[in-house]
């Protein structure tokens, strides 16, 4: 899978420290403009589904458990590899310095109508439920809370800004262009 993104948080010296690894699988599912991402309340936030791949699971059983999970969505089929965003960031983890975590995007397809889901109790803290959302929306959206830096930001924005960009630039503008021709 090809390599998006290697992001590592400025000032981390990684000498003499403790870095716990993390490998998730995420799904980009749009449908024209439109984009299915999880809207998180405490963090003001859009993301993409998916999140940590449990041991034995592979990325694939993976992708398909979180996104049914997260958004109910039904008849998961995976479309082709996206690519990986790979980051180091410092977390509040007992006896860790960082996290490196290890995304892996697929492109999928589902069934349009979502399901009930099945959120952990922190997802349910943070206010979190899958939406489909206008991509350009949701860019604007999540750059608008990163200049406004409020102070609980989350993680990794970021990353979901950088991913909700490529993925209009290079799937969405040009699934655009192909149906205009």
């Amino acid at each position: 899978m090809r390599i998006l993104r290697k992001f590592i948080s400025e000032n981390i010296n990684l000498e003499d420290k403790k870095t716990y690894k993390r490998i998730a699988a995420r799904g980009i599912i749009l449908d024209g403009e439109n984009i299915l991402l999880l809207y998180t309340k405490r963090y003001d936030d859009y993301s993409f589904p998916g999140g940590g791949v449990d041991e034995g699971e592979d990325l694939i059983e993976g992708v398909k458990r979180e996104i049914n999970e997260e958004t109910g969505a039904k008849n998961i089929e995976i479309l082709d590899e996206y690519g990986v965003y790979d980051e180091i960031k410092p977390i509040h983890k007992k006896d860790y310095d960082y996290i490196n975590m290890i995304s892996h995007f697929f492109i999928c397809d589902i069934h349009k109508e979502l399901g009930e889901t099945n959120l952990e109790d922190y997802e349910i803290n943070n206010g979190m439920d899958a939406r489909w959302v206008n991509i350009y929306e949701a860019i604007a959206h999540n750059k608008e809370v990163i200049k406004n830096k409020p102070e609980n930001i989350g993680l990794y924005i970021d990353r979901e800004l950088f991913m909700l960009e490529l993925v209009a630039k290079e799937l969405v503008e040009k699934q655009r262009d192909v149906a205009s021709n």
